[in-house]
């Protein structure tokens, strides 16, 4: 699969379980929204990953890319300590400076 460097340093770093890394894929002032909340920057979104990855250990394997307008969408299968696991989640990404800037992940 063939992802832009920012993403691939996301799913990298995550099946890594190495939060520094994961953060320098975002932009200082970037946006993730998931299960129904919304973490803004770097410090907010570390520690919205952190808990997660604690609290429902998850292992997340990326299936399929496709790009919409600006949006890249990959689709992934996530493995975990949460009902009806595993799942598919669509993880919708856009890109600015090379960075993550915006994380919208959805069931």
């Amino acid at each position: 699969m063939n992802l832009p460097s920012p993403i691939q340093a996301y799913f990298d770093a995550d099946r890594r379980s190495d939060g520094e890394a994961l953060i320098r894929a975002f932009a200082p002032d970037a946006v993730v929204k998931d299960e129904g909340q919304t973490y803004v920057g770097r410090q907010i979104i570390a520690k919205w990953w952190r808990e997660t990855k604690e609290k429902y250990q998850t292992v997340v394997e990326p299936l399929e890319i496709r790009d919409e307008d600006d949006v890249t969408k990959v689709s992934a299968k996530v493995t975990g300590q949460f009902p009806g696991s595993p799942a598919l989640i669509n993880f919708a990404f856009r890109l600015s400076d090379d960075q993550i800037a915006n994380l919208d992940i959805t069931a």
